[in-house]
């Protein structure tokens, strides 16, 4: 009797931990706070959203593709990236996107502490306003990894959580060929889906060399594209 209660409670707590790790990649539910993949709309918009960086050569390039398509997007940056490249912050925002807040470091934030918390998000909304940033800072965490220090200081201070709902980059085959990552775009994206790309870096290049194709063939789909707050502003 013994063996089967130790037995029943050692798949309790095997139970547990998994259900914990499924919650702390979740991109639709979190213990605290308000977290958004996508918005509710039956208008055929959405937003494109990039994390990491700013980095000077990415950016360049990207602002370039976004000026030549006439969309705005939004920026996740990390704190650590803009202290060192602040002139491509400002550049971001004097072209008119949005800058969010994707933590200080980019660690996982897991088994953290209110403290660390705290400073990962308030040093870089402080960056991102020393850049030119007058908006909401909505927050994306870094692999969208969180469990209870983070949502829990990200509801005590008002702060929506932006996650997504379309990923080409999560998928190694995917994210190696620009024409498939368009492809997965294309048809996976939905009325009031938040896309979300990796470009900052030279290792993601094919990523970058599928943002037009991504733009033109939502554009010939119908699809505008928003900030993530006007699209939080179309919500039906």
């Amino acid at each position: 009797m013994k063996k089967l209660y130790l037995l029943g409670v050692g798949l309790l707590v095997v139970g547990a931990l998994y259900a914990l790790w499924q919650i702390s990649r979740s991109r639709t539910f979190q213990f605290f706070g308000e977290i958004i993949p996508r918005v509710n709309t039956s208008q055929k918009i959405v937003a494109l959203t990039f994390d990491d960086g700013p980095t000077p050569e990415a950016t360049t390039q990207i602002l370039a593709t976004l000026a030549d398509e006439n969309v705005h997007a939004t920026f996740f940056v990390i704190g650590a990236e803009v202290k060192q490249n602040m002139a491509d912050a400002k550049r971001i925002v004097a072209a008119g996107h949005e800058l969010g807040n994707h933590t200080y470091s980019h660690k996982r934030m897991l088994l953290v502490t209110p403290s660390f918390v705290r400073g990962e998000v308030e040093s870089t909304d402080k960056l991102i306003r020393d850049a030119g940033y007058q908006g909401e800072i909505y927050f994306r965490p870094p692999y969208c990894k969180k469990l209870f220090a983070l949502p829990y200081y990200l509801s005590k201070t008002g702060r929506k959580t932006i996650t997504w709902d379309v990923d080409p980059d999560s998928y190694p085959q995917i994210a190696a060929d620009s024409n498939k990552i368009a492809e997965y775009v294309l048809s996976k994206t939905h009325p009031g889906s938040i896309i979300i790309l990796h470009v900052m870096y030279p290792s993601r290049v094919e990523s970058m060399k599928a943002v037009t194709k991504i733009i033109e063939g939502l554009k010939a789909q119908g699809y505008s594209f928003k900030t993530v707050s006007e699209l939080l502003a179309a919500a039906e």
